[in-house]
């Protein structure tokens, strides 16, 4: 990972939390157990403070950031999805965001809702439990039903155990010439997308 301390504040980031190599921590960031942090992730921690809670991802090329003196925070088991953009916003215990959604400041996505791919949930949005939000503004369209929200929690699952296939087998390597006759498949996990 690319790891910058800025004025005298370093990033804490848990040792069972996995940090792929070209993430970026800048400063006041403090990731916790059990986390998993993508490719190309940024995590700005120069104006307001970063935290990510145990059990919780930030996928490939999402941002995060918040303005001086304000914190975003993605709570226990938060789901945050390839692309998307939180700034100075809370994600509540076992939420997801999906992909290329934005979050932006004092939003505060509740407990074990999903936030819809490309959706632009407003400053200040606020929603109940278990909410679809979805839209550019977002919206809650309805509420989740428990095997939607059971969906999410397995996906985070399988963050969490690749969290840990990460640990114990990503390494840099050079690339083959030519697809090896006895290639293996990586068919990992049995979560599907959702209506499948």
């Amino acid at each position: 990972m690319y790891c910058y301390q800025i004025d005298g504040v370093t990033p804490v980031v848990d040792a069972t939390a996995y940090i792929h190599p070209t993430a970026v921590l800048i400063g006041d960031v403090h990731v916790g157990p059990d986390c998993y942090i993508g490719p190309c992730a940024s995590l700005r921690g120069d104006f307001g403070r970063i935290v990510m809670e145990q059990g919780s991802n930030l996928q490939d090329t999402c941002v995060v950031h918040a303005f001086p003196g304000r914190d975003a925070v993605v709570h226990r088991n938060g789901h945050i999805g390839h692309g998307a953009v939180l700034h100075g916003c809370v994600i509540e215990e076992d939420a997801m965001v999906g992909m290329n959604a934005v979050v932006m400041d004092e939003a505060i996505i509740a407990e074990r809702s999903i936030v819809g791919a490309a959706a632009f949930v407003k400053t200040g949005f606020h929603c109940d439990p278990a909410s679809l939000i979805v839209g550019a503004p977002a919206k809650v369209l309805r509420q989740l039903s428990h095997e939607e929200v059971s969906w999410k929690q397995s996906g985070t699952r399988e963050y969490q155990r690749l969290t840990q296939r990460s640990q114990a087998t990503m390494k840099a390597c050079a690339p083959l010439a030519e697809v090896e006759a006895d290639r293996p498949a990586l068919q990992v996990g049995g979560h599907k997308p959702k209506g499948q």
